[in-house]
């Protein structure tokens, strides 16, 4: 079976990072970056038009 990628992508950054990840920690580490992936593929995926500009500034 081939490996998942996210376990790959995990043990690379962390690898990386020098940041150790224990086993108890993978699977919400795991989660997260389902999540933030999915959320990330929604803002990928919004269509922008040629025209448009980023705000100058930004209040809420």
């Amino acid at each position: 079976m081939a490996a998942d990628p996210l376990d790959e992508y995990i043990d690379a950054v962390s690898k990386a990072l020098a940041l150790p990840v224990e086993e108890a920690w993978r699977p919400a580490v795991k989660a997260n970056l389902q999540v933030s992936l999915r959320l990330a593929r929604l803002v990928d995926e919004f269509a922008l038009s040629d025209e448009t500009e980023p705000a100058s500034f930004f209040t809420a």
